[in-house]
């Protein structure tokens, strides 16, 4: 039986991005927490990835559009690093929502190497990156809209986990989800997978 407490659904996924898309267009800081959810909900990123993000790392032209982890902001002992590439290519509304935030950056006189995630500010020299801490407690904010029994259930990690499940539900293959989560074993993937049903279509179209 699914642990419903690990992963969010697929139509609690939408319901959150609905309510962030609204919240931005009033909010700054509710459209950097939509960029947040995206990456922690749509991309698999966890927040050490996230918060290590540089804007360099964000490929968003092109046939095959992804995120670069780079080898020094993955997990584990550093021989057994490896640097990665999650597909972006899979989610049009997630790629979407990536390119008007970087654009959206450039308005703060930014560089390639300057943070996607930061305290938003038009001077680089104070705008403070965001930590793990500061990350986790955005996502709690970002999914205010479930409900505070929902919120306190779902961590960030469990962003993690639904992005497997739904990128599994919407046809992509075990070893595909593996390797855009880093998983060194099919096994460790074959944990995150929750009541993932193969007949959805694109569900990350929104």
């Amino acid at each position: 039986m699914p642990d419903p407490t690990r992963f969010m659904t697929l139509e609690e996924t939408l319901e959150v991005i609905a309510d962030l898309k609204r919240r931005k267009k009033r909010s700054v800081n509710s459209r950097m927490n939509l960029i947040i959810f995206r990456l922690a909900c749509c991309c698999g990123l966890r927040r050490s990835e996230m918060a290590g993000l540089r804007l360099s790392d964000l490929v968003l032209s092109g046939a095959r559009p992804c995120i670069l982890i780079r080898k020094e902001n993955t997990k584990g002992r550093w021989e057994s690093r490896r640097p990665r590439k999650v597909p972006l290519w899979w989610d049009s509304g997630t790629l979407e929502d990536l390119r008007e935030w970087v654009e959206f950056r450039k308005t703060m006189n930014v560089t390639a190497s300057d943070p996607v995630l930061c305290g938003v500010t038009k001077d680089p020299n104070y705008a403070k990156p965001l930590t793990g801490l500061l990350l986790a407690k955005r996502w709690k904010t970002a999914i205010r809209c479930l409900g505070a029994e929902r919120v306190r259930q779902l961590s960030i990690h469990c962003g993690r986990h639904s992005y497997a499940s739904l990128a599994f539900s919407a046809g992509r293959t075990l070893v595909e989800v593996k390797e855009a989560l880093g998983h060194s074993s099919i096994k460790t993937t074959s944990v995150y997978l929750h009541a993932a049903p193969r007949d959805v279509p694109d569900i990350f179209a929104v």
